[in-house]
């Protein structure tokens, strides 16, 4: 366990902030330093044919250890940390033995990680638990995930008795900004499937996805001095607001579980000229997915004939439900199934109410379902990760390894 925390800690101290803004793979120099470190790691380690491309993108092969034909499956993970919230200067802290109780995450900003809100928690009452100090985000998503295949290859390494086939790793950048598998040589890669250790709370093993596309909303408005407005001014602002208020109010992410899509206003810039507003439009199913987008498409139509055309639509697919892609091939999520029961854990199969770089690799042609890899609260200041868990996520990597070479 120790081992594990040291290779975890030292992973999220190392800042892999992605930047949508950005045009390269990666999007930011600064994933560049830990995928170097990586690719030490793993050639010390003793892995084969590592390897990192121009674009960051690191793979390594484990070889078959059995004289058996067994397929050659793969562990997934993403190094890059979300662009919503600082993953700069890291200062991660260890709660040992939990009792159950408030965590002070800062003692300065009076920042409370509490059960009592977030009843998860005490799920991990006893446990070693790894949160942040309230001012940065912790990056278990997904240094989590690399931390536990590193820890789970180096396992299998040390103990050639297990019997396996060949195993690939693949490490990839920029999956916060949806384009971790855009640049993922599949053929290169060589398995025959893949899964995903980018998972949240223990137990998760998802191959439902949300349908996703991303709408940016450009409003061209009139400034005129407001004290001679009438009949001139073109407020973008205001016609902004006509957009949200159009929306159902009902179906945002605060207000939808499950399967059940939505709409999210994730940003609004401008002024009474010029108005930017950002969303993105979500479902599980594909014919409401699709309606939703005609729901955006047919409100700006409807504005625009109210207000000269001014408003212009970008409305661009971003990723699709890999459940289609998965379902032939379920076996493949039986067996990550049988290999959490094995070692004592209730597997929760559920959608996930997101995307993962697994639903893009499965429409590429590597079926790809997502597994736990223990963190809670990402992509903020309360996120933690505990220990247990870890190590229960590389030790169902171990055991999928087994079970498909004696399948």
């Amino acid at each position: 366990m120790q081992d594990l925390i040291t290779r975890f800690i030292s992973y999220v101290t190392i800042d892999t902030q992605s930047d949508p803004a950005s045009e390269t793979t990666p999007s930011t120099k600064k994933q560049w330093d830990l995928a170097n470190i990586l690719v030490s790691e793993l050639k010390a380690m003793g892995m084969q044919d590592v390897t990192i491309d121009d674009n960051a993108y690191i793979m390594a092969t484990l070889p078959s250890n059995t004289v058996k034909e067994v397929p050659t499956i793969g562990f997934i993970a993403h190094f890059d940390t979300t662009p919503d919230f600082s993953g700069t200067n890291v200062k991660p802290q260890i709660i040992s033995n939990y009792d159950g109780k408030d965590i002070t995450l800062n003692k300065e900003q009076n920042l409370i990680l509490s059960p009592s809100y977030f009843d998860d928690l005490l799920q991990y009452k006893g446990q070693t638990i790894i949160t942040t100090d309230g001012t940065t985000l912790l990056g278990a998503d997904d240094k989590a995930g690399i931390a536990e295949i590193m820890t789970a290859m180096e396992y299998l390494l040390n103990h050639p008795e297990i019997e396996h086939g060949t195993i690939k790793v693949g490490f990839t950048p920029d999956e916060e900004i949806g384009r971790g598998a855009h640049k993922f040589d599949v053929k290169k890669f060589g398995a025959d499937w893949a899964y995903t250790m980018d998972g949240s709370q223990i137990g998760e093993l998802e191959y439902e996805n949300f349908n996703a596309a991303g709408a940016t909303i450009k409003i061209t408005g009139k400034s005129v001095h407001p004290g001679y407005a009438k009949g001139k001014m073109v407020n973008a602002i205001l016609i902004a607001n006509k957009i949200i208020a159009a929306l159902p109010d009902n179906e945002i992410p605060e207000k939808t579980s499950g399967r059940e899509g939505f709409y999210h206003i994730g940003n609004i810039q401008g002024n009474v000229e010029t108005v930017t507003l950002d969303l993105i439009i979500r479902d599980h199913d594909k014919s409401a997915f699709e309606e939703r987008k005609q729901v955006i498409q047919s409100i700006i139509d409807q504005l625009n004939r109210s207000y000269g055309n001014c408003i212009a639509l970008s409305l661009k697919d971003q990723y699709y439900n890999m459940r289609e892609k998965v379902e032939p091939v379920y076996h493949i999520v039986e067996i990550a199934e049988n290999a959490m029961k094995a070692i004592g854990i209730t597997p929760i199969i559920k959608p996930i109410r997101g995307g993962t770089d697994g639903s893009q690799l499965s429409f590429m042609g590597l079926p790809c379902p997502n597994i736990f890899a223990g963190g809670h609260n990402f992509h903020g200041k309360y996120e933690y990760v505990p220990v247990d868990s870890m190590q229960k996520a590389v030790e169902v990597i171990v055991k999928i390894c087994e079970l498909t070479a004696n399948r």
